[in-house]
């Protein structure tokens, strides 16, 4: 499945009556649960609805229901995002929802220090979990919520302590009368039950236990830049200075005021309540974004200013479309923050002229294609009435064809601004093994019915950090190996070589991949006209050929190369690691 709308569906169905709130909640329930990892390509405003959505039915719905539904037998759930997003809820929620997670103990590691410290505790009524994970609980200190059994051994130690009371003598009988029986010895006193702990014993009190454990969980994990960022840490003072990221992007959603009330995760904190679209006197973008969301139209390419932290402050680009309830409700805006391109950075020279030409007419073919989408869309969803099953099938099959074709003409931009240098790869840290192999698993479920696929030949546990951003990457090497393996005949399969290039003064990524044969019969590979035929993988409108080109212009953006070298075709990229750091090509 490559396309995967139920979320959609879900979303689109009307709620009225209370067996349908429950039903909606129950499938809401479902998919966001299946849903471990963002997929690529995945609609983030349409999660950020069901998010919402959810929320909305837990209103209505009592909270036992809403447990009820969450313990039903045979249930589980693999999202850690949903077992975050139900702890904040009801405590019989929360409990429900932390006793039927099914995570790895990555998850696991990630989500506890996240939790509420409420639901912590739910954690240790599971006998299940990893491990690790119940160390990490023990670290943080969620233990059993009953009192530990008293421990005999320092009681023991108590007695053997304590002085030997004197035992008084027998009388000596007086004259040689007999002899009186000795008085009884009194009963040694009982140990206390709780025997006081000296902490000079062990040498140390609990706080510099805690301590001492603490530097050996940091030591255990390490101190480098990513685990900087990503580990949890305790306000103890010694904390590194983590390095400035600047957000050059981040969607968000608004309510019906114009306030933020959702942003992407790198930007939520600093930006989540600011109020959006308020008219300034005397500034003209203002009040025109004003009237936008005041006639609730469309706002495309309107300039904002943002202030606060660092990494938000300064003037953006701001494209936002308004949402409608299924009752026609005006429910906000969602779109995205892009930064405005700095001038002095903008190229001249005839390239660039004729890169805004394209632009230009691309933007003109681009707006009739949409409003045909627009109405295509309107008839396949019934907004303005009934329509006969025909005509919602046709009207399906031409937004779909819309799609596909600004789905081109976003490639043609994007191709014309980096061979141009109009825009650049945007700088940042990734890891190309995790993305050669999560790129290969989304192919194989296509290709291995036919006997072919990608035959990735570095181990499993090779790490090459490169150093741009995670989408910029991710579209690179999705637009690389989808074109191979489109080009793919039944029974041939693609050999995937990935190992670091050590050069004078430079560490690059090297990925050498085989090509199929109808790709290395072409004199021209990056001017092939090859297209995927009866395949299902689709590695772009224009064919195999236009794919490369732009993947070339990709690489080249980012300090690398993509070339052709005989039956091969090789993609480097600059590493985000110490050159001596790194073994040579050779010496591997």
């Amino acid at each position: 499945m490559f396309f995967d709308d139920r979320l959609a569906t879900v979303l689109r169905q009307r709620a009225t009556g209370e067996a349908s709130l429950r039903t909606q909640y129950r499938q809401l329930l479902d998919l966001l649960g299946k849903d471990r990892t963002h997929a690529r390509g995945a609609d983030l405003s349409l999660r950020a609805a069901a998010w919402l959505r959810m929320d909305a039915l837990a209103d209505a719905i009592p909270a036992p229901e809403r447990a009820r539904m969450i313990r039903e037998p045979g249930w589980r759930f693999h999202s850690p995002d949903l077992a975050a997003h139900l702890s904040d809820h009801e405590p019989e929620v929360a409990a429900a929802a932390l006793t039927r997670a099914d995570l790895t103990t990555e998850d696991w590691t990630a989500l506890i220090p996240r939790l509420p410290v409420r639901a912590r505790g739910f954690l240790r009524l599971r006998r299940d979990l990893p491990v690790d994970v119940d160390a990490l609980l023990a670290r943080l200190g969620v233990h059993d919520r009953g009192l530990p059994a008293p421990n005999a051994a320092p009681a023991q130690t108590q007695i053997a302590e304590q002085p030997a009371a004197p035992v008084p003598a027998a009388p000596v009988p007086l004259h040689g009368g007999p002899a009186l029986p000795a008085p009884p010895s009194p009963a040694p006193p009982p140990p206390p039950l709780f025997p006081p702990r000296d902490r000079d014993d062990s040498g140390r009190t609990e706080i510099s236990a805690l301590v001492e454990r603490i530097a050996q969980y940091r030591k255990a994990r390490g101190n480098g830049p990513l685990e900087s960022e990503q580990s949890p840490r305790l306000p103890l003072g010694e904390l590194h200075d983590r390095p400035d990221r600047a957000i050059t992007s981040f969607g968000f959603a608004t309510d019906t005021t114009g306030r933020i009330g959702w942003a992407a995760i790198e930007a939520a904190p600093m930006v989540v309540g600011t109020r959006l679209f308020a008219a300034h006197s005397g500034d003209e973008a203002g009040e025109s974004l004003a009237r936008a969301f005041a006639r609730r139209q469309p706002i495309a390419h309107g300039t904002i200013s943002l202030a606060g932290a660092p990494a938000i402050t300064g003037d953006w680009i701001v494209d936002a479309e308004p949402n409608f309830s299924e009752e026609g409700h005006f429910t906000g805006y969602f779109g995205r923050f892009c930064r405005v391109p700095d001038p002095a950075g903008a190229p001249t020279g005839p390239e660039a002229r004729e890169a805004d030409r394209i632009r230009q007419l691309l933007h003109e073919l681009r707006t009739p294609v949409t409003a045909v989408q627009g109405y295509a869309e309107v008839i396949q969803q019934q907004l303005f009435g009934p329509a006969p099953h025909e005509y919602r099938a046709l009207a399906a099959a031409i937004a779909a064809d819309a799609a596909r074709i600004l789905a081109g003409f976003e490639e043609l931009d994007r191709l014309a601004r980096l061979e141009t240098g109009a825009t650049r790869i945007e700088p940042g840290e990734t890891d190309l093994a995790a993305l050669v192999r999560r790129t290969a698993a989304q192919l194989e479920p296509v290709l291995g019915p036919q006997g072919a696929g990608l035959a990735l030949s570095f181990p499993e546990t090779t790490t090459l950090l490169i150093g741009l951003d995670p989408d910029d990457g991710e579209a690179l090497v999705w637009r690389l190996l989808a074109s191979l393996g489109a080009a793919c005949a039944p029974g041939e399969r693609i050999a995937v070589d990935l190992d670091p290039l050590i050069g004078a003064g430079s560490a690059m990524a090297r990925l050498v991949c085989t090509l199929p044969a109808r790709l290395a019969a072409e004199d021209n590979l990056f001017a092939a006209t090859t297209r995927s035929g009866e395949s299902a993988i689709n590695a772009g409108l224009f064919g195999s050929g236009f794919a490369l080109r732009l993947a070339r212009a990709e690489a080249r953006a980012a300090g690398g190369s993509l070339q052709r070298n005989g039956a091969e075709i090789v993609l480097t990229l600059p590493l985000l690691t110490d050159i001596g750091g790194l073994p040579s090509a050779a010496s591997a």
